[in-house]
């Protein structure tokens, strides 16, 4: 408030002295007795309130000598002089009028006065100078309209061309700009990806970086049949499942782009393809569209390849003539693959497996040598091994329902499942498509081996997939087949290598068949249930029988521990909502399996044989409230926290019975349960 001058036009003293120290408050006060000192005092300085008695108030006495924003007070002891005095000023003045105060509690009524007053003389100079603010602009605007049109008089064509040239080059400017900031974003990504689906994702950012119309990534490979190839993980823009490598792997000796540039460790950028000879049939019979021009970078691991990045066909702008990559898209992709190389380093990829990342065959039966070796270097004595063999059953069936996105979550799952199934001292890879190979160590005999197995086998029978109630039997199931070895076996190797490892594999691959039923006599009466019940099993190869499986006697023992779960009943592996009370608390469950006679349900705690339970069944549109004894409840396994429990439903009444008799109707079921 100290920039506001207040002038106090007042002749008594009594009166200048109340005032003055009111207006003190709100700003700088000066104070005149009379006129001549009042025009002394505006000659020096501006006053934004005058505060003037009604005495010497009349406009007559006073024109000329304050500005038009300057804002008056008028006061005095009578009320209709006041106003007479106010009466007297144009109406262009902002005047007031107040009694002058005699009393504390008119001091307040006063002060609002003036402040109302400090800011109409405020808003009066702020519009005055918005007018001159005005006027200067529209005397520029005024000027710069002249100058145009004298300037405009002397443009010519020359003078265009270098203005659309300095457009161009900002645009083209603001262009690298951008992608400069869109390849770091891309570098990024590539620095924090932990996970090969994340690291897939980024090759299509890639793509659309460099405007390619299709990419592929390979990863180098090697086995004893073919030697070294390129095996894409992404093969012009799908990422590729198992089965689908062999259509598109690349030997390194051939005429190829990707393998002349992982031969030489050099790029390629060409668009003249057709008389080059690297252009071989894969890239002519397998792209969407037809090849025009390439860009192919190896991916490089300090002085060795370990893969390659390439892009096809680079998608033009209306501006562009060339139909090839650029050297800055050569550039771009040079500073991808060097990232590329330190994420497939740091996820591993040349030894596992980038869908389930699960060991690789190759490095699989590397690390099964190096154990074998360390242990005849340690004379072990007494110890076997078993190689086991295991198939998703009806994995085509799913992947054609859902799709191959949901087929690969699938077998994600799967193998964190057989992870967990397995000790720390097996060996798990994935082996190819829905198969799994796992190298059993430490076994006592073959019984031992094949009842391993079958735990494997039931902790994926029990475990919950997603979808699985649309699979025959209504789960997820694996078969799994095994050959069994001693060390007596492994001392007639004159040395221990991937050949013979493949010959135990093939064994394995044979008890495989036989318990996925591919060999079976026999036949329902359409040929397919009595197929279905002979999957979801272990087999045993047969030494004794040329490539002639066994399903093992011993497995019996190990079924004997489920021998509580028998019912008379046909069971329903299908999963659905059941509610049990519990010491006055309702937890929900779902069933495993459901028949007529009693149900197989998940439950956190376990529960007291012999226990009866409250019970309330969904199933679909229908809530069944039912009672049940707790048969059995045992934990589902030493890597498990939670307990599997057996119900039996008790007096169950005609109305329930007949609820789940429809229900079961409604699946449309049209095979067999598995065996009890």
């Amino acid at each position: 408030m100290n920039d506001q001058n207040i002038l106090i036009l007042n002749e008594k003293t009594d009166e200048v002295s109340l005032l003055e120290k009111i207006c003190g408050r709100l700003g700088s006060v000066f104070t005149a007795p009379d006129l001549e000192k009042a025009i002394h005092l505006i000659e020096s300085r501006s006053f934004q309130v005058v505060v003037v008695d009604w005495s010497l108030a009349h406009y007559s006495k006073l024109k000329g000598l304050f500005m038009i924003s300057t804002s008056i007070i008028i006061t005095g002891e009578d009320e209709q002089k006041l106003k007479s005095v106010v009466s007297s000023w144009p109406l262009r003045y902002y005047v007031d009028h107040h009694l002058t105060p005699t009393e504390n509690w008119e001091n307040n009524s006063f002060l609002r006065t003036l402040t109302i007053a400090f800011e109409h003389s405020l808003l009066r100079k702020q519009l005055k100078k918005l007018k001159r603010d005005r006027e200067k602009h529209e005397f520029r605007l005024q000027d710069a309209y002249s100058q145009i049109k004298e300037i405009k008089s002397f443009i010519n064509n020359n003078i265009v061309k270098e203005i659309e040239k300095r457009v161009f080059v900002e645009e083209k400017y603001q262009g690298i700009k951008k992608e400069k900031q869109r390849i770091e974003e891309t570098l990024k990504k590539l620095y924090i990806a932990n996970d090969v689906t994340s690291l897939l994702d980024i090759v299509y950012d890639i793509k659309d970086i460099v405007r390619a119309e299709g990419i592929s990534l390979y990863i180098l490979d090697e086995n004893e049949t073919l030697g070294q190839y390129l095996k894409p993980l992404v093969w012009d823009d799908a990422f590729l499942s198992h089965p689908e490598f062999s259509k598109h792997f690349v030997l390194i000796d051939s005429d190829d782009f990707a393998a002349y540039s992982t031969r030489h460790r050099e790029e390629i950028n060409t668009s003249d393809i057709s008389s080059d000879k690297r252009y071989s049939r894969r890239y002519a019979d397998q792209l969407k569209l037809p090849l025009e021009s390439i860009l192919c970078v190896p991916i490089m691991q300090d002085t060795k390849v370990i893969g390659v990045i390439e892009v096809y066909n680079k998608i033009k702008t209306a501006k562009e003539k060339s139909i090839g990559f650029s050297a800055e898209d050569q550039k771009a992709m040079n500073k991808f693959s060097e990232h590329i190389s330190i994420a497939i380093t740091k996820l591993n990829l040349i030894q596992y497996d980038a869908l389930t990342g699960l060991l690789r065959p190759d490095p699989f039966f590397d690390k099964v040598i190096q154990k074998l070796n360390l242990e005849r270097k340690r004379h072990t004595e007494g110890s076997s091994y078993a190689m086991v063999m295991g198939d998703v059953d009806w994995f085509k069936n799913y992947n054609d329902r859902y799709g191959h996105e949901a087929g690969n979550k699938l077998l994600r799952t799967l193998a964190g499942v057989l992870q967990l199934s397995i000790r720390e001292e097996d060996l798990l890879c994935r082996y190819g498509g829905e198969e799994f190979l796992i190298f059993l160590s430490g076994l006592n005999s073959e019984d031992e081996a094949s009842g391993f197995t079958e735990r494997i086998r039931k902790n994926i029978e029990e475990y919950h997939f997603e979808n699985q109630q649309t699979q025959p039997n209504n789960n997820i199931t694996m078969s799994f087949g095994l050959t069994f070895f001693s060390k007596r076996r492994i001392r007639t190797w004159d040395m221990i290598n991937k050949t013979n490892l493949k010959r135990l594999t093939n064994e394995a691959d044979i008890a495989l068949a036989e318990a996925k039923g591919k060999k079976f006599l026999g036949m329902g009466r359409d040929g397919i249930q009595d197929r279905l019940l002979l999957k979801n099993r272990v087999c045993v190869f047969d030494k004794g029988k040329a490539e002639k499986p066994r399903k093992p006697e011993s497995l019996k023992q190990y079924m004997d521990k489920f021998i509580k779960e028998r019912r008379k009943h046909q069971r329903f592996y299908t999963s659905t909502i059941l509610i049990y009370k519990e010491k006055d608390f309702h937890k929900v469950t779902k069933t495993i399996n459901l028949s007529l006679s009693g149900a197989k349900i998940p439950t956190e705690a376990q529960l007291n044989p012999e226990k009866t339970l409250e019970l309330i069944l969904i199933l679909g549109n229908n809530a069944c409230q039912l009672k049940g004894d707790v048969v059995y409840s045992e934990l589902a396994g030493e890597e498990y926290f939670h307990y599997f429990t057996g119900i039996r439903f008790k007096d169950l009444a005609m109305k329930e019975k007949k609820i789940l008799e429809d229900y079961f109707a409604s699946l449309n079921l049209n095979t067999k349960p598995l065996p009890h």
